[in-house]
């Protein structure tokens, strides 16, 4: 099969490279020193399971549009930041338009299918998350990639939808993951799994940008530990804005599947240091909107977004 990766990061290169490594064809979005480093030296990704230094077809947008037709894709695949989906699907509007190839979105936060089904339609819309890895870019060309690496992965909002995706179709592109080495399994609630995920993005996410800590000092850390606690409970109390229902067991579930992780430096951590935006919007910023939809408070999650606004705020009037 012929997949396109749209946001070629540390994600991105190592679903790409593993898929790459079991015979498939795989075609990586990519701009800036990243995209010139892949098509001169290759995409070099490390991981304790995989090493991988090979040629990668990479392009970038212009190109795309110009000489790539979208129905020669079997799947597309998006796992660029989320604060960039609505510009990407923008760019591509009339490029997809004219297929019916799905859209797997392997990103963070619980607004990217909505987008996608806005563009292409839900039944094209395939809702998806990347559960225990952490990857990004170390240098152009190359990036580490740490965990399982577990996709989980359905027809968006649920398999009982009237615009779910082919049953048979998800079997098989799940069982193309799992034979390249990627654990995967199909939900029958999709939307449930990503408000699960959100649990953690916001339970460590902004607050790991803010102190500058690692996951493992988060969530073992008391003072720490119940900070993170009190945001995952914020996400649960405002995801019936969703009509989906969290209780008590999955915070406990969420908290201790991010508490038995390896010590990893969270995406939201790696952009600040790089002096890249942030998150926010997708993660704390997707609570508090709900929150304020709902009616209800979510302070601790608003205070740690709003120090992360102000910090952000500061470092631009300095030049930083």
């Amino acid at each position: 099969m012929r997949f396109l990766i749209v946001g070629a990061g540390g994600i991105g290169c190592y679903y790409g490279a593993r898929l790459q490594v079991a015979g498939h064809s795989v075609c990586y979005l990519a701009r800036d020193e990243h995209l010139e480093a892949m098509q001169r030296n290759g995409l070099t990704v490390s991981h304790e399971d995989l090493s991988f230094h090979e040629g990668v077809e990479a392009i970038d947008i212009e190109y795309l549009l110009q000489h790539e037709n979208c129905s020669q894709f079997d799947l597309i695949v998006l796992t660029l930041k989320s604060g960039a989906t609505a510009t990407i699907l923008d760019q591509l509007s009339d490029w997809l338009t004219g297929c019916g190839v799905p859209i797997l979105s392997l990103q963070n936060g619980v607004d990217n299918e909505l987008l996608i089904a806005e563009s292409v339609g839900a039944n094209r819309t395939l809702g998806g998350l990347a559960v225990r890895i952490g990857g990004h870019i170390t240098k152009p060309g190359e990036v580490e990639v740490k965990g399982p690496a577990q996709v989980i992965f359905g027809s968006w909002p649920n398999h009982g939808s009237e615009t779910a995706v082919d049953a048979s179709a998800l079997e098989c592109f799940a069982e193309i993951f799992n034979k390249a080495g990627i654990p995967t399994q199909l939900s029958a609630d999709i939307q449930y799994e990503l408000w699960r995920k959100l649990l953690i993005n916001n339970g460590v996410n902004p607050l790991s940008a803010l102190t500058g800590l690692n996951t493992k000092r988060l969530t073992s850390v008391p003072v720490f530990a119940k900070t993170v606690y009190r945001m995952m409970e914020e996400v649960a109390a405002v995801a019936k804005a969703d009509q989906v229902q969290l209780g008590q067991q999955d915070i406990d579930e969420m908290f201790e599947l991010i508490s038995n992780f390896d010590a990893i430096k969270t995406s939201m951590l790696v952009d600040k240091e790089k002096g890249r935006p942030l998150e926010l919007d997708g993660i704390s910023g997707a609570v508090i909107r709900r929150a304020k939809q709902l009616g209800i408070e979510v302070p601790v999650t608003e205070l740690i977004h709003a120090l992360l606004e102000s910090q952000a705020e500061q470092s631009v009037a300095v030049g930083v």
